[in-house]
């Protein structure tokens, strides 16, 4: 005789008691904290790369090189413009490469604006352990 039980639907399949451990319940979905978790990062992101946009992304303090002439031996003369807040001042560093790509001069170079001025031109004459290929405008900064 086989043994029926009353609270299994017909069809269902019998598993022996004991053997494959309990079974569980289908979850219970939480869209609310799905969606409350994805604004807290999103706004954490966010904050984050606020952060790094103003410590490291300050477009105040942007250098264009116009040309670099005088090439010898020992030296090139690098024209650049800088980009600096109303009437401040910056330092850039100024290099030379060779044809190799070697760095053959480094310099930093301080740069000022006279009140109501916003873009200040230079002419710097770089001084090279060896014959430059190009003269460049690395980065400008705040001074120190």
């Amino acid at each position: 005789m086989t043994e029926t039980h009353a609270t299994i639907p017909p069809g269902a399949p019998v598993f022996p008691p004991g053997r494959y451990g309990r079974r569980r319940e289908p979850g219970r979905r939480r869209p609310l904290l799905t969606a409350l978790l994805v604004i807290v990062l999103v706004a954490a992101l966010t904050a984050i790369s606020v952060r790094l946009y103003r410590q490291y992304g300050d477009p105040a303090y942007d250098a264009q090189v116009i040309t670099y002439t005088d090439i010898t031996d020992t030296q090139v003369v690098v024209d650049f413009r800088v980009n600096l807040p109303d009437g401040g001042s910056a330092v850039c560093l100024l290099r030379a490469r060779d044809s190799d790509g070697a760095e053959v001069a480094r310099e930093e170079v301080p740069v000022s604006a006279v009140e109501g001025q916003r873009q200040v031109t230079l002419r710097h004459r770089l001084t090279t352990s060896g014959r430059p290929f190009i003269g460049e405008v690395v980065r400008c900064r705040p001074p120190a």
